[in-house]
């Protein structure tokens, strides 16, 4: 009786520095229970409750399901605990590894998390490398431009969230003043994304920061400036004078995922009107397919996807297309789980990736040669396809190439862009001298 209530009171210590005030009150009395009789150390309850949570978070069985109506029968506690332990585990690996099933008819769309905007005066200008390379990874050398500090969209798998503490959205009061004063080399070519720290269009023109943006690539044409989101606010792009070396990038996932992982963002569809909208007023156009998700109807999806691209747009518009997938590093895990709300983005088989989680290589490598047969000839030689944030180990097995470093990598892709965007000035210069020579005639 002593040694229960001793017990008790180390399960009331211990259970806060887990997820058990997170799980149901049904769930709760039967976790209670169990660590009660097998007397569950902090590191067993933490891993019971992740499992409970996780239960709950893919909608599927409670963790009672997974519990076994008998063990092994043996008098040494610690084997017995050790056995059960074993087989709540591989209960859980089972359902992990299982294709996720998304209901077709998921239409909610309401944020999971309330996010609070601010406006404050930053000390520095967020610019730097991009916050998830790695040097296990062939990185592109992307500069990354914080113009906003936290995104407003509830994507279930971002990593944005790791970067950030709290709900906050903040907005710097001088960030087109601090924009002005960067050193800028006019013999350099740059390549600089407003997508890493904040979805680059989801805010519009909110305190100027799509004009201060938009006058930085103005005043410096050897900055190729990409704007990278899962919106489709262009309203204010649409009626501003734009600089040619603009990119705005939408990253695409089906339908499916957008309702179910991708919470607030804009439907596939809007985000494919807005890049049409942009792609016609002369603005090259890019498209991520990162992060790429493993459920059941994944190659339907995506090839329908791509079917629609194809058809929309035409290989000059283009800049890129980027392939990736689902990488976790485990301070986003325990964030995705602590939220708690109805997600399947853990429910995926996860191997260590380059110090992170993700697929094993055989799905990851299925999930990208779809993709890339799914495009013509045409595409794949006019397109600068790339793999984001992937071992160089899957370049070769994927596009039949690869690159030997992370700076000849960097080139070739600013070498495309470049491309891209002199070819647009000279689509814009034809048309001009077209417009102009028609209107002489016209007044003749």
């Amino acid at each position: 009786m002593r040694d229960k209530h001793h017990y008790q009171q180390k399960f009331e210590r211990i259970a806060e520095q887990t997820l058990f005030p997170l799980l149901e009150e049904a769930t709760q009395a039967f976790v209670h229970k169990q660590a009660c009789d097998y007397r569950f150390t902090l590191q067993e309850l933490r891993l019971v409750t992740e499992y409970a949570n996780d239960l709950k978070m893919w909608g599927g069985d409670q963790i009672d399901a997974m519990w076994p109506s008998m063990l092994h029968n043996t008098e040494d506690a610690r084997q017995q605990k050790k056995l059960l332990m074993k087989h709540i585990d591989l209960q859980w690996q089972q359902r992990r590894r299982q294709p996720n099933r998304y209901s077709a008819n998921n239409k909610q769309r309401q944020l999971p998390i309330k996010v609070e905007v601010s406006v404050a005066r930053k000390e520095k200008l967020g610019l730097g490398f991009c916050p998830v390379a790695s040097p296990k990874t062939r990185c592109c050398n992307l500069l990354t431009l914080d113009a906003v500090d936290n995104c407003g969209y509830g994507c279930s798998y971002c990593s944005i969230q790791s970067f950030f503490t709290g709900n906050e959205v903040t907005f710097d009061s001088h960030f087109g003043d601090k924009l002005k004063r960067i050193p800028i080399d006019p013999e350099k070519t740059y390549h600089i994304g407003t997508g890493q720290s904040s979805d680059s269009l989801m805010w519009g023109n909110s305190h100027g920061v799509l004009d201060a943006v938009l006058q930085f690539a103005g005043d410096h044409p050897n900055v190729i400036l990409e704007l990278k989101t899962k919106s489709a606010n262009i309203a204010h792009l649409l009626k501003s004078e734009l600089p040619p070396n603009l990119i705005c990038s939408w990253s695409l996932n089906p339908q499916t995922i957008i309702d179910n992982e991708e919470h607030g963002s804009a439907s596939l569809q809007k985000r494919l009107d807005a890049a049409s909208q942009l792609a016609a007023k002369g603005v090259i156009i890019g498209f991520h397919f990162h992060p790429m998700i493993h459920y059941q109807q994944w190659r339907k999806d995506y090839a329908g996807i791509i079917r629609q691209i194809q058809q929309r747009f035409t290989p000059r518009q283009v800049a890129m297309i980027s392939l990736g997938t689902l990488t976790f590093i485990k301070p986003v895990i325990k964030k995705i789980r602590r939220h708690g709300f109805s997600s399947k983005i853990l429910k995926m088989p996860t191997v260590e990736a380059d110090g992170k989680l993700s697929y094993p290589d055989e799905i990851k490598l299925e999930m990208f040669s779809h993709a890339w047969k799914s495009f013509s000839g045409e595409w794949r030689e006019q397109v600068f396809f790339y793999l984001c944030m992937e071992n160089q180990r899957l370049w070769e097995p994927v596009f039949g190439y690869s690159y030997a470093t992370n700076d000849a990598f960097e080139q070739a892709m600013k070498s495309s862009y470049l491309r891209k965007i002199e070819g647009c000035k000279n689509k814009k210069n034809s048309s001009t001298t077209e417009h102009t020579e028609q209107t002489e005639k016209e007044t003749i």
